[in-house]
């Protein structure tokens, strides 16, 4: 009896891990209201509870491809910030300071990595983030399967360039890659051919369920490798419309995403699996959601109960 229920204890704990205790949020959750008031809104996330945030580029030291690519994004956003939006590295941090706030991960892009890291590693020295991110990989660097394995790659060469200034690189996903290319799939292909301790992993919950993968099945088979992740649900079941590969079908998905608790995802199970698997940070993301100042606080209110 008393062996039985101590493993009745074990599988308890096993089943549900600790509470999440720092959650965190991906700025693009609020671009428009950061343009209009940087400290307003970090004053706002901070009074909700959300410990934790996560900037996106480009920054002022972005290549200058990066930069020009980025505008050419933006008219289809609606808006133009990025990065300090304004800001200097100084009047971020003392912003964070001022609401007990952290970003120990930034995203940035594919050039920036290749070049600039030197600029990352001082920033991350100054701001106190960990993990320097490429949200996505350029289409040209992504056409076939000897490409992904170029790309794989190169994510060792910059995970090394990272460690040497003292951060560590990790790869954010979105739809394209989850399906097989050649007869393998890419994402696994780069999770397998890149050195677990130089690249880690980013999964974002959304995307990759829109893609056709399963959370789950990718955090047990890949145990340590995911060290963050961006939470957010589904109002219902959707797939791209394509391979997942472009803006225009991330944005055309934007309506159907959901706060934390309210999707037809189980979030419980799948963060259970998360934080057995090793994910460290969990970022709230719903891509520039119509009410941040309801729905960031909804999801939050529910992964707090987690």
């Amino acid at each position: 009896m008393l062996a039985a229920a101590g493993l009745l204890k074990a599988e308890s704990l096993l089943s549900f891990p600790n509470h999440l205790k720092k959650i965190g949020v991906q700025l693009f959750s609020v671009p428009k209201l950061l343009e209009k008031d940087f400290r307003g809104t970090i004053k706002m996330l901070a009074q909700m509870g959300y410990k934790e945030l996560e900037l996106y580029g480009p920054y002022l030291f972005s290549a200058q491809e990066a930069i020009d690519r980025w505008k050419t994004i933006t008219p289809s956003l609606g808006f133009s910030g990025s990065g300090y939006f304004g800001l200097t590295a100084q009047d971020v941090k003392s912003t964070l300071k001022e609401n007990e706030m952290t970003t120990p991960a930034i995203h940035t892009d594919f050039i920036t990595l290749q070049k600039n890291m030197d600029a990352l590693g001082e920033a991350g020295h100054l701001l106190g983030f960990e993990y320097v991110g490429l949200p996505l990989i350029p289409a040209e660097n992504r056409k076939n399967l000897d490409d992904y394995k170029k790309t794989a790659d190169l994510f060792n060469k910059i995970g090394e360039q990272a460690r040497k200034v003292g951060l560590k690189f990790s790869y954010h996903n979105h739809g394209y890659g989850l399906n097989e290319i050649e007869g393998q799939v890419p994402l696994k292909l780069i999770l397998e051919r890149t050195d677990p301790k130089l690249v880690f992993f980013e999964m974002d919950l959304f995307w990759t369920v829109a893609g056709g993968a399963d959370p789950v099945t990718y955090l047990k088979s890949y145990p340590g490798r995911y060290h963050l992740m961006h939470v957010k649900n589904m109002k219902e079941k959707k797939r791209f419309s394509g391979d997942g590969g472009d803006s225009n079908q991330w944005i055309e998905l934007f309506p159907y995403m959901a706060t934390a608790g309210e999707g037809v995802l189980d979030l419980k199970s799948i963060i259970a699996q998360a934080q057995q698997s090793g994910v460290k940070h969990f970022f709230v993301e719903q891509d520039m959601v119509a009410n941040p100042e309801v729905e960031l606080k909804k999801s939050l209110d529910y992964l707090q109960t987690l």
